[in-house]
């Protein structure tokens, strides 16, 4: 190396030791990138309520009864002669998707009819009828997991008369299923024909459990044609309280549901449900087995969309006295009108009549006095929106 070359290179390394030691020289730097923008709080917002559905509902009846009297074995319609705000609710929820795998559903409920369903243990609740998390997870087509409070599974009507086909809620809601739990629940659908659902809860109608045991509940879906779908829905577990042990363990309580609707033409449906239950009680040492079952039969007749035309057959027998406090039979014939000017808005003008084999009979009258029989007349008023209709 000649001295010219070796003062060239003492020169360079001279040079790239000042840069790095000042940083303030450039010496071809790139330009700094600018700060991403602060996000806007506005699209914040839009972006977490996007596909989240903001819905209401305001029920209102009034109900006159031949015996003059609050009607008995009815879920929501429960006053004589009065005007009644059965229930306003508000909910928000959002579906989980393949794209957007959280969800929610918060539906909040007021109204006499909060105070029926829930008992005291949960009167902190008795507000939230519905308010869980969902998961959709990424297997197959979507494993769909719900966490907290929800309604059930069982039966053919559900809490909202808007969903149901008749105004009052028949025998079967009122004395055969659970209205709500509390737990997780896991839904899947292996193709478009069939869905499964498996959960683990804490029992019937209770979010604080009243005992040490869990519940557990199962339901398969079957839609083999457009027309035909059939359910069956299953819960067993420990439901009386922790006191309650029977030959060492703790009896088990166990409900077989199943629902099944057709539409036979574009103006004829037909569904029915059975329902059938069995619970252990204290009694002797092997404790005492009580059953109730129920079959309930509808037809809706739609020639038009503003109107429609629907009778609805039940029987319920109750040969322990477990669900009513009664060994008894009971059946029911309701025929309800319903007249539908828009679709959020509806009139529901309804006949029912209650009866029962049992003497002298498990219904009163103003004064007291049993009676085997009540007859109802009974005019409904639902209105509700959805940010989705």
């Amino acid at each position: 190396m000649t001295i010219t070359s070796g003062a060239k290179f003492i020169f360079k390394v001279g040079v790239l030791f000042l840069c790095l030691a000042t940083p303030g020289l450039a010496l071809a730097q790139e330009p700094a990138k600018p700060a991403d923008p602060a996000p806007d709080p506005d699209k914040v917002t839009l972006n977490f309520f996007k596909g989240t559905e903001v819905g209401g509902l305001v029920d209102a009846y009034y109900l006159w009864n031949s015996n003059k009297n609050g009607p008995a074995y009815h879920a929501f319609d429960s006053f004589h002669n009065s005007f009644d705000l059965s229930m306003a609710e508000v909910w928000l929820a959002k579906p989980a998707a393949s794209d957007s795998p959280i969800g929610y559903k918060i539906r909040l409920n007021f109204g006499h009819a909060t105070s029926i369903y829930t008992p005291g243990t949960d009167g902190d609740y008795k507000n939230v009828e519905e308010a869980y998390g969902t998961y959709l997870a990424p297997v197959g087509k979507g494993l769909q997991f719900d966490i907290g409070k929800f309604v059930t599974n069982a039966g053919a009507e559900v809490v909202e008369a808007k969903d149901n086909w008749n105004y009052s809620r028949g025998l079967l809601f009122q004395l055969a299923i659970p209205v709500y739990h509390a737990g997780i629940r896991v839904t899947y659908s292996p193709n478009d024909k069939v869905t499964l659902m498996g959960g683990v809860i804490n029992g019937w109608n209770n979010v604080n459990d009243q005992n040490t045991g869990k519940s557990v509940m199962a339901s398969v879906t079957f839609k083999p044609t457009g027309a035909l779908t059939l359910i069956e829905n299953y819960i067993g577990g420990a439901e009386q309280p922790q006191s309650v042990v029977i030959a060492g363990s703790q009896p088990w309580r166990t409900l077989s549901d199943t629902v099944v609707s057709f539409t036979a033409t574009p103006m004829v449906t037909l569904m029915a449900n059975y329902d059938y239950g069995r619970d252990t009680l204290p009694g002797g040492l092997a404790g005492v087995v009580n059953t109730w079952q129920g079959i309930a039969g509808y037809v809706k007749f739609q020639p038009t969309k503003t109107f429609a035309f629907v009778p609805r057959i039940e029987f319920f027998k109750d040969a322990d006295g477990f669900a009513t406090g009664v060994a008894q039979n009971l059946t029911s014939a309701t025929l309800t009108l319903e007249l539908k000017p828009a679709d959020n808005f509806m009139w529901r003008i309804e006949y029912r009549g209650d009866f029962s084999n049992n003497t002298p009979g498990p219904f009163t009258s103003s004064t007291g006095a049993p009676q085997k029989n009540q007859n109802m007349l009974i005019l409904g008023f639902l209105y509700s929106f959805s940010s989705k209709s």
